[in-house]
């Protein structure tokens, strides 16, 4: 077993979860190897193609990763842990909500702008990824094209980049990801976030969707998203902009109350940053390489995956 690895404790765990091996010229073989080699690639960042023989021919390890990320099996395995530590009472429901921007190599420009190919049928007994709740993939084909737009690339003074947003529970994870192009704003995509938030109970009950408290910086503070979260229930500490306390005050009465703060509650913040931290110690997320948006979502759902195996 090499650096980085999986351990046996935590194979355990993945393998009642994954597809099953075929035998000799199967379908699936050495899902362990395979995996492997996918976690190398994403925490050193080198090219496919450069992948040590030990995981054995290059393109298997690609093509299962791109497929992988394309029918929603890395989602289904962070969706799984997350479910097994939240009913064992191991998830912090305090969350922070934040983003952060990547730069894009060259290498990560120029796909096609056709849309992604389908995502092939299912085999009899395939345990991957649900189709349910997604758009996308129920239609049988993964995001992307149309151009860097598309693809979740942004221009800037510092060239091609993506952002990433997402919400972290008190013990610095990743509970959901969503990329955007680099340029894209905070808050428009606030809702979103919270949207993706989906934890299912391993016994009878609703998927969790909602978390005890939230916070953020004031990049998310507008009143639509205060609104939303008054809506939702959720209690949420939101600093107020000195603008937009300003523009309450001239309002009069009609500006509404003073939006309320915890300054204890925000000093836990920080777990957002540091579970972003934690994201990009994977070369492969702290850069992007990858052409396809949904490829490179995949890589950061496998880095957010391997984070929770590991806490």
């Amino acid at each position: 077993m090499g650096r980085g690895d999986l351990t046996n404790a935590e194979w355990e765990r993945l393998e009642p979860l994954l597809p099953e091996g075929g035998g000799r010229g199967g379908r699936w073989n050495d899902h362990r190897r395979t995996i492997n080699g996918v976690l190398y690639r994403a925490r050193t960042g080198l090219p496919w193609r450069d992948l040590p023989e030990r995981f054995g021919s290059w393109i298997t390890v690609y093509k299962r990763h791109r497929r992988w990320s394309a029918d929603g099996t890395w989602q289904m395995l962070l969706t799984a842990i997350q479910a097994e530590q939240d009913a064992e009472g191991r998830v912090g429901w305090d969350i922070s909500v934040d983003s952060t921007t990547v730069r894009a190599h060259q290498h990560a420009a120029g796909a096609p702008r056709t849309p992604p190919p389908p995502v092939r049928g299912r085999q009899k007994g395939d345990t991957a990824g649900t189709n349910r709740g997604d758009p996308v993939l129920a239609a049988g084909r993964p995001a992307g094209g149309g151009g860097q737009t598309g693809e979740c690339l942004g221009r800037s003074r510092g060239g091609l980049t993506t952002k990433i947003h997402l919400s972290a529970d008190s013990r610095c994870r990743a509970l959901s990801l969503v990329l955007t192009p680099g340029q894209y704003g905070d808050s428009p995509q606030f809702r979103r976030v919270l949207a993706t938030i989906r934890i299912p109970r391993l016994g009878p009950g609703r998927p969790r969707t909602r978390p005890d408290s939230l916070a953020a910086d004031k990049a998310y503070s507008s009143r639509a998203n205060r609104s939303y979260l008054r809506r939702r229930k959720i209690r949420h500490t939101i600093p107020e902009p000195r603008d937009q306390r300003a523009h309450r005050r001239r309002r009069g009465s009609t500006g509404g109350r003073p939006t309320g703060f915890n300054a204890e509650r925000y000093k836990a913040r920080n777990v957002v940053e540091r579970a972003i931290n934690r994201l990009k110690n994977f070369r492969a997320v702290a850069t992007r390489y990858d052409k396809r948006a949904y490829i490179f979502l995949g890589t950061v759902t496998l880095a957010a995956l391997v984070i929770w195996l590991r806490t």
